[in-house]
């Protein structure tokens, strides 16, 4: 899992490159995890053609719908989309911690700590 954080207001679609590259797929069994995975899923706010062509580039399959004014595509897979809910209950369960929520933290390292700490007892 991998956190980076960005100012309130701004969008995290040019965050995605670095994310991509920090960010690691345990494997099945042994071995040292990937650094590419299969596929990415996102919502509608990651459909733009800059995020489409660097999922393409590293190989990776884009698992996100259009929006209303692009053209639809005909291999958009349903079912891998509603995995994503997966994502989302993560950040509603970080949420609960008051001081994640309402962001307690005046600087952005200890903030981050705290989401480590966080997920650190998730994952315990």
């Amino acid at each position: 899992m991998v956190f980076v954080l960005t100012s309130g207001e701004r969008h995290e679609q040019p965050i995605l490159p670095l994310l991509m590259e920090r960010g690691a797929v345990k494997r099945q069994g042994q071995g040292r995890p990937r650094i590419r995975p299969d596929r990415v899923a996102g919502d509608k706010g990651y459909s733009s053609p800059t995020v489409r062509r660097y999922l393409k580039g590293r190989g990776i399959g884009a698992v996100i719908p259009t929006k209303a004014d692009e053209a639809s595509e005909p291999d958009f897979d349903r079912t891998a989309y509603r995995e994503r809910n997966v994502v989302e209950r993560l950040i509603n369960r970080l949420k609960q911690w008051r001081r994640i929520a309402t962001r307690y933290e005046k600087r952005a390292f200890n903030y981050q700590a705290m989401l480590t700490i966080a997920a650190i007892l998730f994952w315990l």
